[in-house]
């Protein structure tokens, strides 16, 4: 099971449809089934034409089961990886949420390994912080956007959900000086970088991805989108394991 912050509401027109249609076959069945008149449907035709029935439904069920392909832009954001690689996983995260920080830890180091080093698929990091619940994640975001500007992203990055817990319940003040001292540890011009943070220089920026989240339906953190322009993007909701990804990746680097 996939974990995320989000809120859903759950939808059963299928779950409907299909009661609907195996209550109607078992009422034919009661009306037609008939052991001495031949001009009436056997019982073993019955069977046969429930069975069929019965079988496109399981089928329908697969296909809404599917995730689904949708278009998405992939913006200006920072690539992860080959930036000519067939294959595309736009990640919408949040770098306070511990479902983000448990993907991070848990199924992106196989990723990188299997699919992203060997230069099959590249990652986009897009951000989604959900203030309401996650107070310190606008400014974390603001904060490696700063870090992009030297260059240096994906370090900066890292540290932050691996230091996570370091800043996760500071009050946003302390969290800024966090995020500066990380700036320090890699090496970052400090002058530059507080001046970035402290001016808000990426703001817009942040809150241009948090809305093409919204329009792309990303209602929890984290949200991923794979594929490319040609084929369009499977949506994976929630901190997925490595062979979910596996299994959407190897179908669409097999078209």
């Amino acid at each position: 099971m996939s974990e995320n912050h989000s809120s859903s509401s759950i939808n059963k027109p299928l779950t409907v449809g299909i009661v609907i249609a195996v209550g109607v076959a078992a009422f034919i069945a009661g009306l037609y089934v008939s052991d001495n008149d031949s001009d009436k449907v056997t019982k073993a035709e019955l069977n046969s034409a429930i069975s069929r029935i019965e079988s496109k439904i399981d089928r329908l069920q697969v296909s809404d089961n599917q995730p689904k392909v949708v278009k998405i832009s992939i913006d200006d954001d920072p690539i992860r990886g080959n930036p000519d690689a067939p294959i595309t996983i736009i990640e919408f995260s949040d770098y306070q949420c511990p479902f983000c920080a448990k993907f991070y830890v848990q199924t992106l180091p196989l990723i990188i390994e299997e699919y992203i080093e060997p230069g099959k698929v590249n990652l986009v990091y897009r951000d989604f912080p959900i203030q309401s619940s996650h107070p310190n994640a606008m400014p974390a975001a603001v904060a490696a956007e700063c870090a992009n500007d030297q260059g240096r992203y994906w370090e900066y990055h890292d540290i932050l959900f691996e230091r996570q817990q370091v800043w996760n319940n500071l009050e946003i003040g302390a969290a800024v000086v966090a995020f500066k001292q990380f700036a320090t540890d890699i090496g970052l011009d400090q002058t530059e970088f507080d001046s970035c943070l402290d001016n808000g220089k990426y703001l817009e920026e942040v809150r241009n991805d948090l809305n093409d989240g919204r329009e792309y339906g990303v209602d929890g953190t984290p949200g991923f989108f794979v594929g490319n322009e040609q084929i369009g993007f499977v949506k994976l909701s929630g901190a997925q394991p490595f062979e979910s990804f596996k299994k959407v990746i190897d179908s669409q680097l097999n078209q």
